[in-house]
């Protein structure tokens, strides 16, 4: 089998590449992938613009890039990811599962044509936050796709790829490539609702109604959460949450523009927060609150719209330095909280597909592309609609 990948030369300069591969090395396994996922919210945070250049709740979900994990489009248009410069040419792609071609020497863990879902970063095993199962921080972590390290990782967009065995997971039988592919993305909500401790009857909020803040309503509903209520500027993107069955409700907020003082900001997000709980009959609050916008104004506002001894997790981490009402916060024991990237999650989301409790999460795929046409995959993520008008949410690289 030939060896094609989408390498990154520069910004806007993704070059169709034929490789040569070698054989896995020992403890590897050589994966023949079949799908991987680009997402939609990624072009927003990807322009780099102020919240106040799109109106104050801009949607930025997915501004954590490679400060989380939604990188691909970073790279793409500026040929860097913040103070991640890329150096050498770098084969794109994180969110990638495939099928076992070949196996290096000791595995006994996976055998040819297993099916698998790719973890895309590799911790080092041996640091003290590794042993203790928090392998997301791993100071030595080398990502796909990420320039945060020389000689670069290079990505998951390829025809074939070696991967180490222990960051490799099987696929249930039910499970398809393309679900199993979401499993990155997932693995970082289901991450946040681990540290939120989402359980039965928990009504949820969700600041955010892009992939990732989809993905969380799956995650919320999925743990037993009775009400979901999504929140966007975007009107496009809120019904297809609750047409599609993501939400039970979603709120559509005005653009506004940004308020000219920190303290008025404060009391525009507070304004803000008492008209979701007001509408949605949740006068004291939500238990949990998922802000997966990254934008200041939401961050502000998740903190007053949940219930006194309630729980914020900041998902998006698309403003470096916010001013937040952390009084609100102390006063009445929310606690705050920040997930980045996934730790010991692949196994248990899969099991989630494979069981059927996220029944809708493939709904997120709204278009799909062929490895050959990943520059065009590329143009449609960028524009946001297709050719047709219909709005892009998460698209797929399949059949390769």
């Amino acid at each position: 089998m030939e060896n094609y990948a989408a390498v990154l030369h520069g910004a806007k300069d993704l070059r169709l590449t034929k490789r040569t591969i070698a054989l896995p090395a020992a403890g590897e396994a050589q994966i023949a992938i079949k799908a991987t996922g680009l997402c939609g919210s990624d072009r927003e945070s990807s322009r780099q613009e102020l919240p106040h250049e799109r109106g104050e709740w801009g949607h930025r979900e997915g501004a954590g890039a490679d400060a989380q994990y939604l990188n691909t489009v970073h790279y793409y248009i500026h040929g860097r990811n913040g103070e991640y410069v890329l150096r050498d040419p770098m084969a794109l792609g994180h969110e990638s599962a495939g099928i076992v071609t070949a196996i290096g020497s000791g595995v006994s863990e996976l055998k040819v044509g297993d099916r698998v879902a790719v973890e895309a970063g590799i911790y080092c095993r041996e640091c003290r936050l590794c042993k203790l199962g928090r392998y997301n921080l791993c100071t030595k972590m080398r990502f796909a796709s990420s320039a945060k390290v020389y000689p670069h990782q290079d990505g998951t967009l390829q025809s074939l790829i070696n991967h180490p065995v222990p960051f490799l997971h099987k696929i249930p039988d039910s499970c398809t490539y393309e679900q199993a592919s979401l499993v990155e993305p997932l693995s970082v909500v289901m991450n946040a609702s681990r540290r939120a401790g989402i359980r039965a009857g928990h009504r949820v909020l969700v600041l955010g109604a892009g992939a990732v803040g989809l993905l969380a309503c799956s995650v919320a509903s999925a743990h037993g959460a009775t009400n979901v209520v999504i929140v966007d500027i975007v009107e496009d993107r809120v019904n297809f949450a609750t047409r599609e069955g993501f939400a039970h409700a979603g709120h559509i907020l005005a653009r506004s523009p940004r308020p000219e003082t920190p303290a008025a900001g404060l009391e525009a997000a507070k304004a803000t927060a008492d008209l979701i709980l007001a509408k949605y009959g949740q006068d004291d609050g939500f238990d949990i609150v998922l802000e997966c916008t990254g934008v200041e104004s939401c961050m502000q506002a998740a903190i007053h719209t949940a219930r006194p001894g309630g729980k914020v997790v900041y998902i998006g981490m698309g403003t470096p330095n916010a001013t937040l009402p952390i009084s609100a916060a102390a006063f009445r024991e929310v606690d705050v909280m920040g997930v980045f990237r996934y730790a010991n999650t692949y196994p248990d989301a899969l099991a989630l597909f494979g069981a059927g409790k996220l029944p809708n999460a493939e709904k997120l795929v709204t278009h799909h592309f062929t490895l050959a046409n990943v520059n065009e995959a590329f143009d449609t993520l960028l524009a946001g609609k297709d050719p047709q008008g219909n709005m892009v949410m998460k698209l797929m690289v399949t059949d390769f």
